[in-house]
């Protein structure tokens, strides 16, 4: 819920600003949102070994982890293959965004080392929301930050690691956001 919420209300900042693609109209914002669940589907063949292990994952587990954003794309382009014309909007970007969640604005990310606006702006928005929302959250591996923590990291994270213009628009949005962190949150 949280990373939906936050999914769509960085579509619709980026839709706001003076350059904002055209073809970010509210019904594809709806379909983004509603596609920002699947981002990590690809986990379900990642073995539970490492996906619930409490301590730092290996170099060698941690290259199994890696592989959960390809196993999601493949998913997600099986089930659009299937429904052909059918497939949708939602589809399709559950598919940017499963695969490339993890690239980096600078290059460095992963699986395809895809840099800038090579990479899908629905997979931009998802990295914010994905980074801001795991840093607030309390896993196995790591207590919460604080959501003035998160912010400072993902600031200082624009331009290399997230788009600064999604930077952007998290800036112009921060009562919405800690809006739905308070609402959904663990």
């Amino acid at each position: 819920q949280r990373t939906q919420g936050d999914v769509r209300t960085l579509a619709r900042g980026i839709a706001a600003q003076p350059e904002g693609p055209a073809d970010l109209t509210e019904a594809a914002i709806d379909e983004l949102a509603k596609a920002a669940p699947l981002h990590d589907i690809g986990k379900v063949a990642i073995p539970d070994g490492i996906l619930l292990k409490p301590g730092k994952l290996s170099p060698d587990e941690w290259q199994v982890m890696k592989t959960h954003a390809e196993h999601g794309a493949d998913l997600l382009q099986r089930a659009v293959d299937r429904l052909g014309d059918d497939a949708g909007l939602m589809l399709t970007y559950g598919r940017q965004i499963a695969r490339h969640h993890h690239e980096k604005w600078d290059g460095s990310g992963y699986p395809d080392g895809l840099a800038g606006e090579a990479i899908p702006l629905a997979a931009r928005l998802m990295a914010v929301a994905d980074v801001y929302d795991a840093l607030i959250s309390v896993r196995p591996y790591k207590t919460a930050m604080t959501h003035d923590e998160a912010l400072a990291f993902i600031r200082q994270g624009s331009g290399s690691h997230f788009d600064p213009r999604v930077v952007e628009a998290l800036n112009a949005c921060l009562d919405e956001v800690r809006a739905i962190a308070a609402r959904w949150a663990d």
